[in-house]
């Protein structure tokens, strides 16, 4: 042991480096956890009794000149400007690009934005959900097609857990475990078992709303609606709302804006009607409330859900889904100006 403290000692006294990198390889190799100074403070249990206050001195000396060696070597390296990495010959000549958020990113940062600007929240939750949460606590019969193996993806052929078909099961959670009001957006990923087209994907991306007070009025949803239509797509944006129906909400409605392209004279982009769809949405029904623990009686809500990528579709005329999960960069590349 003796011996070999006292050869590590003369080579650390004598070692010598010419750039940071080498003076940082000395360190691994004499002082990280398995270096061999801290090797042999390992072997410093074998040592008899009698030797270990002489042993243990040389080591903790041998120690110390090794740490003030390497900081020595490391500041005159420093102050000689050696600090530097070598230059990569087999680099590219062209300055490197940079890199840009993926356009659903942007909008979905751009929804939560308008929202926050009125006061609603984000709340986000599980991808892979129970049965409860994804239908029976929304109001969905035990037959509602969206139960269907054609449309929901099952987790080990388990018909109670599957991966979610929408964020509104983050509603359920957030009524189940909040008290009125509450006013929140839900944004995520969601799947379905669907053919991929240019029109459609097996997982695609939402954002949800849910307003619950008293006194909540259908009004209150268009008013909300009509200020995210002009913020996201142009003060002179018009809306209207058209009834429909879902499962959670009654009454139900979906809503179109003017045609962002003609301006609502009709082109073919809107199917020459001057109108667009983007969202659903209506008032929350009672039996969802009285679901999650939310007295019908006396709270009432709206909530709205929207496609991300039928947003970013409106807004930068994308016509095919799968650019959005393909990674071309030469797609990804025409936002680098976008926000």
């Amino acid at each position: 042991m003796k011996t070999k403290i006292q050869q590590l000692l003369e080579e650390v006294n004598s070692l010598k480096a010419s750039t940071l990198e080498e003076a940082e390889a000395l360190r691994i190799k004499y002082l990280s956890k398995k270096g061999e100074i801290t090797n042999l403070f390992n072997d410093f249990r074998n040592v008899p009794n009698e030797e270990k206050r002489e042993v243990g001195q040389l080591l903790n000396e041998l120690k110390n000149n090794a740490q003030e060696k390497l900081n020595t070597l490391k500041e005159v390296l420093t102050a000689s400007g050696k600090t530097e990495q070598k230059t990569d010959l087999t680099r590219t000549a062209e300055p490197l690009k940079l890199g840009t958020r993926h356009p659903l990113s942007l909008v979905k940062q751009e929804i939560a934005d308008i929202f926050s600007r009125i006061g609603f929240t984000i709340a986000e939750g599980p991808e892979i959900e129970n049965d409860w949460n994804v239908f029976g606590a929304l109001n969905f019969p035990p037959e509602h097609p969206a139960r269907d193996m054609q449309d929901t993806f099952f987790i080990e052929k388990n018909p109670d857990i599957l991966l979610r078909t929408h964020t509104s099961s983050v509603q359920t959670h957030v009524m189940s475990s909040q008290k009125p009001p509450i006013r929140m957006i839900f944004p995520g990923r969601v799947y379905r078992n669907e053919a991929i087209s240019y029109r459609a994907h097996c997982f695609f991306h939402q954002v949800e709303g849910l307003y619950i007070d008293k006194n909540v009025s259908f009004a209150d949803l268009k008013q909300a609606l009509l200020y995210f239509a002009k913020e996201m797509f142009g003060p002179d944006t018009k809306i209207r709302l058209r009834p429909s129906y879902f499962p959670f909400t009654e009454p139900s409605a979906e809503m179109d804006i003017s045609c962002n392209l003609c301006g609502g004279e009709g082109c073919a982009f809107c199917k020459h009607t001057g109108w667009v769809e983007i969202l659903g949405c209506g008032m929350v029904d009672p039996n969802v409330l009285d679901n999650c623990g939310i007295d019908s009686k006396f709270y009432s809500g709206y909530a709205f859900g929207m496609g991300v990528e039928r947003i970013t579709n409106l807004k930068y005329q994308v016509k095919d889904l799968r650019l959005f999960s393909e990674n071309d960069v030469r797609f990804l590349e025409e936002f680098t100006n976008a926000f």
